[in-house]
Parts: C-alpha cells; structure tokens; sequence
C-alpha cells in the first residue's frame, strides 16, 4: 500500500520557523516530482512548493510566490524522504499542509497543480499565531 505520511506540523508564532517531514512507503518516488501543497480554511488547496527527480546530484526547485524566499524544499532519497523548511513563518502560512508525489515518473515537468499529482499525504496542520 502506498503512504505518505506527514509530520512535524504545530503551533508556532509570527517570525517562527517549523519543519515538516514526508515519509513515503509502499514504493519508491525515486524517480518522481514532490511537492508540497496547502489549505486554508474556507480556501482552495494551493501550490506551495516542488522538487524535482534526478538520477545525479541537480534538483530543480520551485516555489509558489507567496513563500519564496521563506520556504526550502529538499529531498533525501536514501530515506524516501522529503521536507520542507518554513521559516518566517507568518499567520497567513496557517494551513493544512499536504505532501503530494507526481502522477508520472521521469517526467520532465514538476508538480505544480494538483493535476500533476497522483498520491497525496494526510496532511499536517501548521497554526502560526500573531
């Protein structure tokens, strides 16, 4: 059975900074995009971050705007792993936050929309205060 499973979410104030992790079992995602989703209360899931495979050391990174510059995203494949470092983290960062993994494997496109993906985490919450 295929899992991602997410952690590392929490209660934080303005200015803070969390971790969250991914773990994936069940297969591999080697060769596959990751990424990062959000949701809000009362919003649409939205982009939040994206790494790409790669069979040597370059990983192409990318970020929705409202995190760039605050967010980093990285992987660890010897642990089937990936993570996603939010520092300055502010109250409108407040959000469920979903590890997703692309549909399609060896693709020369990330993910960047939700159609892009085909397995999704539970979600973690992340409650930043004022």
């Amino acid at each position: 059975q295929v899992q991602l499973a997410e952690s590392g979410g929490g209660l934080v104030q303005a200015g803070g900074s969390l971790r969250v992790s991914c773990v994936a079992s069940g297969r591999s995602f080697l060769t596959h995009s990751m990424g990062w989703f959000r949701q809000a209360p009362g919003k649409e899931r939205e982009f939040v971050a994206a790494i790409s495979w790669s069979e040597g050391v370059t990983y192409y990174k990318y970020y929705g705007d409202s995190v760039k510059g605050r967010f980093t995203i990285s992987r660890d494949n010897a642990k089937n792993t990936v993570y996603l470092q939010m520092n300055n983290l502010q109250p409108e960062d407040t959000a469920v936050y979903y590890c997703a993994a692309s549909r399609t494997s060896r693709s020369l496109q990330s993910i960047s929309t939700m159609a892009d993906v085909g397995y999704w985490g539970q979600g973690t919450q992340v409650t930043v205060s004022s």
